[in-house]
Parts: C-alpha cells; sequence; structure tokens
C-alpha cells in the first residue's frame, strides 16, 4: 500500500546531547505511560524510539488543535513529513506553525513544537536505515489519520473494517516501524521478520482498540466515538444516543464482542512477543508491560461493562508495579509468560481474528508458532 521512502540526507548539525537530553525531560509531559516503557529498551533504541514517538505526537498536536483549519492541518502535516524526511528546513516550519496554534493546546505540546528543531537533528543523526523506518511512519501516519480525525462523530466508525483501519494509521504503523527498528538493533531477527510484521500490525490494534474501549466516555465529552456501528446495531440502538443505551443488552453484547477482538489481538502481540530472543531482555520488556496492563484494562472493563468514565477502568499503579515485577520474574521463559497471560486474561471472551487481519504492506506469513 505505501513504498518505503528513504529521506535524503540532512545537512542539519549532529544533535548534541542537550537535544538528546531534552527528549528525555519533555517525554514524561506528553505521555507518562511511554516515559515508563521506552527507557526499559537498550539505550540507542531508547533514542529512536523515543525520538519517533515524540515526532508523532507532533503529528498529532497539528491534527487535534481546533485554532487550525483543515487546509492548513494538510499544509502543516504535508511540510512536517518534508521537515522529519530531510527536504524541508524546520525553523520556518516552526515559526509559522507556532503563532497559530490554539490556547487549548497543552503547554507540553506547545514546548514541543516549539523545539522542533532538537528533536529533528536528533533525528537526523541515525542512520539512513532508521530515518527511513521514521519518516515511514510518519508520512502513513500524517496522510491516513487526518481522514478519520476530520470525519469524527458521535455517531462512531461504520464497522470493524473501518475500526481496523483506523487502528491502523494510528497505531498498526507504529508497530511496523518498531519491527524495522527491531530487527536493525538485531540482525538474527531478519529471518523472522515476516512473521514479525505480520503479528506488529495486530499487537498495535489490541492497545489501541484497549485505548478506545476505555476512553469511551472520555471521547464523548470531545464529541468523539470511535466505536463501530455495526456492532451495536440490533434493535433501537443509537450509538448517537449512547447515554441512553449504555445499560441495555445490546451495548454488552457489542462491548463483549470488541473486548474478545481486542483479546484476540493481545493474544497475537504475546506471539510477537516471544519471537524476540530472549536476550533482547529490553525489547521484550518493553512488549510485555504494554501487553499487561492491556490485558489487566480489558478485564476491568469486560466485569463492569456500565462503567461511565475511564478513571473506573483505569489500572491503579499497585497493579502497574504488580505487572512490572512480574513479568520481569516470567521474562526469560515464553511458556511462563503464556501462563500468566491466560491468567491474568481468565474469563475474557475471545474472537477468531485471522493472522492477517490489518496487514496491509507483506504478503501471506510464514507459519507463526
Amino acid at each position: 500500500m505505501h513504498a518505503f521512502v528513504k529521506p535524503e540526507s540532512s545537512r542539519l548539525p549532529p544533535p548534541t546531547p542537550t537535544d538528546l537530553q531534552y527528549q528525555a525531560d519533555i517525554l514524561p509531559g506528553v505521555s507518562r505511560t511511554f516515559a515508563l516503557t521506552i527507557p526499559v529498551l537498550p539505550d540507542k533504541l531508547t533514542a529512536v524510539v523515543t525520538n519517533a514517538y515524540l515526532l508523532c505526537r507532533i503529528a498529532d498536536t497539528i491534527e487535534d488543535d481546533t485554532g487550525l483549519d483543515n487546509v492548513q492541518k494538510s499544509v502543516f502535516h504535508t511540510r512536517f513529513v518534508a521537515v522529519v524526511g530531510g527536504t524541508e528546513p524546520d525553523e520556518p516550519f516552526t515559526e509559522e506553525l507556532l503563532p497559530l496554534l490554539s490556547s487549548r493546546v497543552l503547554p507540553d505540546e506547545r514546548e514541543l513544537i516549539e523545539n522542533t528543531g532538537k528533536v529533528i537533528r536528533v533525528t537526523h543523526g541515525f542512520s539512513a536505515e532508521e530515518r527511513a523506518a521514521v519518516t515511514r511512519c510518519v508520512s502513513i501516519m500524517c496522510s491516513g489519520m487526518p481522514e478519520f480525525q476530520r470525519n469524527k462523530g458521535l455517531r462512531g466508525l461504520e464497522d470493524l473494517d473501518e475500526m481496523e483501519s483506523y487502528c491502523y494509521f494510528v497505531a498498526g504503523v507504529v508497530g511496523e516501524m518498531l519491527t524495522e527498528l527491531f530487527c536493525l538493533h538485531c540482525p538474527g531477527l531478519s529471518e523472522r521478520r515476516e512473521q514479525l510484521m505480520w503479528l506488529a500490525v495486530s499487537f498495535g490494534q489490541g492497545l489501541q482498540m484497549t485505548n478506545i474501549l476505555k476512553d469511551i466516555w472520555d471521547d464523548r465529552q470531545a464529541d468523539t466515538c470511535w466505536l463501530p456501528r455495526s456492532v451495536f446495531s440490533s434493535g433501537e440502538f443509537r450509538m448517537e444516543r449512547l447515554e441512553e443505551h449504555h445499560l441495555s443488552e445490546t451495548f454488552t453484547q457489542g462491548l463483549n464482542e470488541l473486548v474478545g477482538i481486542a483479546h484476540a489481538h493481545l493474544r497475537n502481540a504475546l506471539k510477537y512477543t516471544c519471537l524476540i530472543p530472549k536476550r533482547e531482555v529490553g525489547i521484550r520488556r518493553f512488549c510485555l508491560w504494554a501487553i499487561g496492563l492491556a490485558v489487566l484494562t480489558l478485564r476491568k472493563i469486560h466485569r463492569n461493562p456500565s462503567f461511565t468514565t475511564g478513571a473506573e477502568v483505569k489500572v491503579s499503579r499497585r497493579t502497574v508495579k504488580a505487572t512490572v515485577m512480574t513479568t520481569n520474574m516470567t521474562l526469560m521463559s515464553n511458556r511462563a509468560l503464556r501462563m500468566m497471560f491466560d491468567r491474568a486474561a481468565g474469563g475474557l471472551p475471545l474472537a477468531n481474528v485471522p493472522l492477517w487481519a490489518g496487514q496491509r504492506n507483506f504478503g501471506t506469513p510464514s507459519e507463526v508458532p
């Protein structure tokens, strides 16, 4: 679907220790979750994955800001991809974007855009292969995400296929990028690349679907809904009137169906992680923490389908610590990890999701264990 585009060589000066430190300092302000998980990666991967996340966050900030109209958003997305790829300087982009941002942009996000130059200098200090992977991700996200963001509303998405496409553009493509970076870091993974790529998109969809379900009511406060209407189509159910119908059997059944699909994708995420060599402790830990927290969130949603705020199904800090401790203890045993996953997912519905669900860029996969 998308060509793998290599950016032109950058003429920017190399990143300074201050630039790298800025990345580490701003990350907790824009994502507490990734500030927890990214630093467990090997040092070089920590730098590039942090950088990639910050670039994606800049793209998100452009898209989400109500101070920009759709034409402006498209123009700045195009220019941002060029900045990341090294075909446009960052200073004019930043200087022209900053004054247009509305007061609704969070202070840390505004600061991030103001310091785009620091982030880009780090980007252009990576290898050509790393830059290509990051640029491809940002490019696909900037081209696909707006289609959904600009048509969002309380009616939700049309069906599961549309949800799958949405999850790809905001999460699956990130899984593809991470897999490229992991393979570059660990050349021995290359022989498993095809399997990993198939599973990476599913991994991303599992995490994104979990977030969608957790944030149903928070999203509605922003007149947004990412649920697929086709799953809730029986009877008099109307997505626009979810507040009236959320205690109905139709809603509970639909919610369980989506939990079952997300659960299946997270099982693929575990398969992905088990393909990572055991010596790559940081990568395995990075993946497992995300999987564990997502499964526990699904369990809370399944047990309390009548929840009305994200806080009701949010995993507690105590549970986060317990998850970290448990995964660290079982990290080196795929069998133990599968047993731990089964225990955590006990009682959850499970859909029959094909391995190739959501896959867009690779051929038929080899058999995945």
